[in-house]
């Protein structure tokens, strides 16, 4: 048995290096931002099928069910969850985009099936795409925070050492698989309002692109998704217009501004809107790492 038995391939491309960028639906995709993120990726990039990871093995189907679907009105089919893989060639680079349901069970397995087929392509990095619960204004610029473990992935990309120990999902047991077979990776992560983590949010999925498309060296295309940002800031702000309380926790946020956060007086919210200075800068970096370890911690114990 091979480490990739459980993948059913869908085409044999020549990609040279590609980056992976990979996104899980569940806990470590708050508002819908990295599924959407990768599937506007797949749209706008034209990205065709590559393979598929058999869900047998790896979901829990109690828990992530199935779907009927009628083909033609009448015929039933049912449409079983699944992860699927994506290649596309852009302008700066070969891409391969994962996208599906965080698996319910053998982790170490599942992972192997990503590795191998980083490894079978000589891919260049696997970057992880994520989105996490946090006392953020959707008024301002969604903040994207980026980590890695190894020091030439932190210092190309300007990115955060990970210090984080506790519970972890699918994407810390992803990152230690490629780890172990010398793979880079990287993990980005989009701060959304928990205010509003019923709406989904396309201003998060943006901002992950963008920041996505800088480590990986191609454009991102942010137009794709310009006018569905409008449309949520819009309808964020109707939630919180008849709402006196939450109007006033907004302005809060808001008005805080460039200023660093009271953390006595918010302890969830441990990084700062706005300043790019130096200092400044690299300290509201490790704080934004404290929020989103903290975020892990808390979704462990759930």
């Amino acid at each position: 048995m091979t480490a990739s038995d459980h993948v059913r391939w869908l085409s044999q491309p020549t990609l040279r290096s590609p980056a992976v960028i990979a996104a899980f639906s569940g806990w470590n995709d708050a508002a819908d931002a990295s599924s959407t993120a990768v599937r506007t990726l797949i749209d706008a990039w034209n990205a065709e099928p590559l393979a598929e990871i058999d869900p047998e093995e790896f979901t829990d189907f109690a828990t992530i069910r199935p779907s009927i679907r009628l083909l033609d009105g009448v015929t039933r089919t049912v449409v079983w969850p699944k992860v699927s893989l994506w290649h596309a060639s852009t302008p700066g680079a070969d891409v391969i985009l994962i996208l599906g349901p965080e698996p319910s069970l053998k982790w170490r397995l599942f992972t192997e099936q990503i590795v191998s087929v980083a490894a079978r392509f000589e891919a260049s990095m696997v970057l992880s795409l994520g989105a996490l619960l946090a006392d953020v204004p959707h008024s301002r610029e969604v903040r994207v925070m980026g980590t890695a473990n190894d020091q030439p992935t932190i210092d190309r990309f300007d990115l955060q050492r990970s210090r984080y120990e506790g519970p972890t999902g699918i994407v810390g047991v992803l990152h230690d698989a490629c780890s172990q077979a010398s793979i880079p990776s990287a993990s980005l992560w989009a701060a959304v309002p928990a205010y509003a983590s019923q709406i989904p949010s396309p201003k998060a999925a943006s901002a992950l692109m963008a920041r996505a498309g800088e480590i990986i060296g191609t454009p991102a295309p942010l137009s794709a998704l310009h006018n569905f940002v409008v449309a949520y800031d819009n309808k964020v702000n109707e939630l919180i217009e008849d709402d006196d309380d939450l109007r006033e926790y907004v302005e809060r946020l808001d008005s805080m501004g460039d200023d660093v956060f009271d953390q006595e007086e918010s302890p969830q919210l441990e990084f700062e809107f706005g300043n790019d200075d130096g200092e400044d800068t690299e300290n509201n970096a490790h704080l934004l790492v404290d929020e989103v370890e903290q975020f892990l911690r808390d979704q462990g114990t759930n």
